[in-house]
């Protein structure tokens, strides 16, 4: 604080008369910077991660807070944020902008920086040592090794075919071919290729390995389309569906638009792998069948509910999740999946019955994952992963590819309509979760001991 000196023209005071009048003081310059700086990789972090650009929003807004600069304005978009501080008449504002280049999936990363900034909101760190331990955050290198993640993304693959109604052959067949397509995607991705033409390799290694077991006739008993079904899924899983809703519905619409654009252009991607793939088959007379019917999702509940909770689990660990985080992520995808197929029984359509389940997903996930210390990000991606219409997409794919059949457009419309459902679904679950979390939080206050105040208050109010 400091004493500023203002000339009143009141007429109960001499006129001209300066009287001191107390205020806040405004912040050196070199603060400024620090701190603009420090909250700016802090959204980075989370922009990266697949973060709604509203949480990104309120935690910039909140780590500047905390550390003095009140009257903040951010601006997020799909590849940069932006910062502005403004401090009052006598002193320029001072912004700053970071772009984001690079994304990706470290879970671990994400709760760690989501640690810093409860101790930071909490005014438990200085802000000096707030960078220092950021920057060391962002260096470390991922908790497991790369061989683990695809290690994953086969498990998840497997766990996939048996909740699609496969069996043990089908589901070691499908932990192979995706262990594969992630190998080769990782030396392509070491070679910068844009990731439209990764996605194409993708779907045309699952569905080149499809057909060729089916020609041959090696492993009769394992259903091709099922095969490309799983494929599908994990090619499907690492799309930011969730965040991209959100955006859309609490009017970042130019994140949102950006986002749309890139999902959009990645499943273009798997989808042009897979039809290139069948109508090459068709070329050299290998034809396959979608006209079989995908078996109940609940058929078996102990394995379903069993399969649906290891999806989830090895989806974040391919994310780099740490262990905690995995069993609530197995929580997660067991919860989902047992909505889903009990709503199904009842013969309730797809599209609700993917829109109820991420509800129920999406408020367990925001009212238990800030008190078990994990990103509510976590819960609601790999909730979600478990019901993404894979055997939908291709069944509308082989419709139009293989039969001609314009119905095929409907149904890759329908396989549309379930993702969305689950995206949005996830949102309202969050949105209706908040009140609750914010009561229990109140309530832990109050038990703890004297409310907090001073500028504490608002960003631990926006955190919320």
């Amino acid at each position: 604080m400091r004493l500023r000196r203002r000339r009143y023209h009141d007429p109960r005071t001499a006129p001209g008369l300066w009287q001191p009048v107390e205020g806040p003081s405004l912040p050196d310059d070199s603060t400024v910077h620090l701190v603009l700086d420090l909250a700016l990789r802090v959204g980075e972090v989370q922009l990266a991660s697949g973060a709604s650009a509203a949480d990104v929003t309120a935690t910039v807004i909140a780590v500047a807070d905390a550390y003095g600069l009140p009257r903040t304005e951010v601006d997020v978009i799909y590849t940069s944020i932006t910062v502005s501080c403004h401090r009052g008449t006598e002193a320029a504002p001072i912004t700053s902008l970071r772009v984001v280049r690079s994304r990706g999936s470290d879970y671990t990363r994400l709760a760690a920086v989501e640690d810093l900034i409860r101790r930071i909101t909490a005014n438990r760190i200085k802000a000096e040592d707030a960078y220092a331990e950021l920057d060391r955050i962002s260096k470390q290198p991922h908790p497991y090794p790369r061989w683990v993640a695809t290690l994953a993304w086969a498990g998840m693959a497997a766990a996939v075919a048996f909740l699609v109604g496969g069996g043990a052959v089908l589901a070691v067949l499908a932990a192979l071919v995706t262990a594969m397509i992630d190998r080769v995607g990782r030396i392509l991705n070491r070679r910068a290729l844009p990731f439209f033409f990764q996605q194409v390799v993708g779907g045309a290694l699952a569905s080149a390995t499809a057909l060729a077991l089916h020609a041959t006739h090696l492993l009769p008993n394992v259903r091709p389309s099922l095969l490309i079904a799983t494929g599908i899924v994990v090619l499907l899983s690492g799309l930011s569906l969730v965040g991209t809703v959100q955006d859309a519905i609490t009017g970042y619409n130019v994140t949102a638009a950006g986002r749309t654009v890139e999902i959009a252009l990645l499943t273009a991607g798997l989808i042009t792998g897979i039809a290139l793939t069948l109508r090459a088959g068709v070329q050299f007379g290998v034809r396959t069948s979608a006209a079989d019917p995908l078996p109940p999702l609940i058929s078996d509940v102990p394995m379903q509910f069993a399969a649906g909770a290891a999806t989830s689990a090895f989806f974040a660990l391919a994310a780099y999740a740490q262990p905690r985080a995995l069993l609530i992520a197995a929580a997660a995808g067991a919860v989902g999946t047992a909505s889903y197929g009990l709503l199904a029984l009842t013969g309730t359509n797809a599209i609700a019955c993917a829109a109820v389940a991420a509800t129920v997903v999406g408020f367990g996930g925001a009212v238990v994952s800030r008190r078990l210390r994990t990103p509510p990000l976590v819960v609601a991606v790999a909730g979600m992963v478990p019901l993404l219409p894979g055997w939908t997409t291709y069944r509308g794919l082989y419709q139009l590819t293989i039969d001609g059949d314009a119905a095929g457009l409907s149904t890759l419309v329908l396989a549309a309509g379930t993702a969305l459902a689950l995206a949005s679904g996830v949102v309202l679950g969050e949105f209706l979760g908040r009140p609750v979390r914010s009561g229990l939080s109140r309530l832990e206050r109050k038990l703890a001991g004297p409310r907090l105040s001073g500028p504490l208050r608002p960003a631990r109010r926006r955190l919320e």
